[in-house]
């Protein structure tokens, strides 16, 4: 995302999400627990404006998306949301389902790691959340479930059937995306949907403490990894390794490279710049 903006200002506060950021980490936290962090229309369209703003700024080098209470995020609010969209034209619908892949893309583009903090449940949209960030811990008590196609729906919603199959396989992302049914933690570890898995009670602080890991290390090189991850999951070999070969040549003019080897040499820890 650009870092140019126009004439308008930072926003000061998020009437659907809180926010705190504190030494280049941001922390994300769903924050409606009465009702499992059900998404509303505000919330899409909060972490779609947040997200934007954090990229622009380029002052968070990692985020960690979390829910409040007993667990992550239970999906679209159903009275808030289903009940509304039935009242909707095609175009309104159109409108309201482009806004939600529009978060999706901004996790997948913001050019810093997203990891997602996982307990209890992560359903329907907010199983997306978890699967649009670069890495989920999750804690044993986790569960997974893309729940579509149990409410009459496709279960290719907002990227879910163009991302599951690339992180858990075709065969893993079928059955999790037609049949609706939930999987536990373990089993989303074993077919590559937890990137971690924490001790009961314990993913906010494995997920700070990875994100701190992040924020610390290279930012622009972990910014361009991200950034090839995406481009390269549909381009054919030859035009892959000409993007990273590009790549390449414009971080080993970068300052963080020059750093290493000066560390390296000089039998300290490199400082990181992200430059």
């Amino acid at each position: 995302m650009s870092p140019f903006t126009g004439s308008a200002t930072p926003t000061p506060d998020w009437h659907h999400l809180r926010v705190e950021t504190a030494d280049g980490v941001a922390t994300v936290t769903l924050a409606r627990p009465d009702r499992l962090n059900a998404l509303t229309f505000g919330a899409y369209a909060d972490l779609r404006d947040l997200l934007a703003e954090l990229s622009r700024e380029r002052s968070v080098r990692a985020l960690v998306l979390a829910g409040e209470g007993r667990g992550f995020c239970s999906g679209g609010d159903v009275e808030e949301i289903i009940g509304a969209t039935l009242a909707m034209n095609t175009a309104q619908l159109l409108d309201f389902n482009r806004m939600t892949g529009q978060v999706v893309r901004a996790l997948r583009e913001c050019p810093f790691p997203v990891i997602a903090s996982v307990h209890g449940v992560a359903a329907g949209a907010g199983a997306v959340l978890a699967l649009a960030a670069d890495f989920r811990v999750a804690e044993p008590g986790a569960r997974f479930a893309f729940l579509f196609t149990r409410v009459g729906l496709s279960g290719g919603d907002m990227g879910a059937a163009y991302l599951l199959p690339r992180v858990v396989g075709l065969g893993h992302a079928t059955r999790l995306l037609m049949l609706g049914e939930p999987v536990g933690a373990a089993e989303a570890e074993r077919i590559g949907l937890v990137s971690e898995l924490a001790a009961p009670g314990g993913a906010d602080q494995s997920a700070r403490a990875l994100a701190r890991r992040l924020a610390d290390g290279p930012a622009l090189a972990q910014a361009q990894t991200k950034a090839l991850l995406t481009a390269e999951l549909d381009m054919p070999l030859g035009a892959a390794v000409e993007l990273d070969a590009a790549t390449q040549a414009l971080l080993m003019n970068g300052a963080d490279y020059a750093e290493f080897h000066a560390a390296h040499t000089g039998k300290r820890r490199p400082k990181w710049r992200g430059r």
